[in-house]
């Protein structure tokens, strides 16, 4: 019987990705979490209009918080609801062991946890990946930049030795 291999990153529908934080962050783990949601904001997040792009995660009072993410108002839902505040500091849902591990790697200097993607598991409840990240100076995303370049550059030459 084959091994069954996990899968990197979201499986699912992705809503909202931070295709900036890898450029500004070294991700050196990442952690999916759930996120409490009103039922407003998980409409709002099916229409595919939220952005994570300026939003961080923080422990406050021994629990997980996903800070300055933009889930906008439902239309039809908005008078009946409380989905008022477009950026609120919304709960994630981790079990208590990873909240102090996360905790205490924020502590460190440099680190922070950065949302990656929201996006609907196969069952259809909404999860954040939220990426360990410790920042990158200017040097290292042009360090970036020139790896990528280059690898781009070495599959197309032994693309284009394969062929002659």
């Amino acid at each position: 019987m084959a091994k069954k291999t996990k899968k990197k990153g979201p499986v699912g529908n992705i809503v909202a990705q931070n295709r900036k934080a890898r450029h500004d962050y070294f991700i050196e783990d990442t952690v999916e979490a759930g996120i409490m949601l009103m039922g407003s904001e998980v409409k709002a997040l099916r229409s595919g209009t939220a952005s994570i792009v300026d939003s961080y995660a923080q422990e406050k009072d021994g629990e997980m918080y996903l800070l300055h993410a933009y889930i906008p108002e439902y239309g039809p839902a908005a008078k009946h609801t409380g989905h008022v505040e477009t950026r609120r500091a919304r709960k994630l849902l981790l079990h208590r062991r990873e909240i102090e591990r996360l905790a205490a790697a924020v502590q460190r200097e440099g680190y922070t946890l950065v949302p990656l993607s929201i996006f609907f598991n196969p069952r259809g409840i909404a999860k954040v990946e939220l990426g360990l990240g410790k920042g990158k100076h200017n040097v290292d995303k042009r360090q970036s930049a020139k790896d990528r370049d280059w690898k781009r550059d070495k599959a197309r030459l032994l693309s284009a030795s394969r062929k002659s």
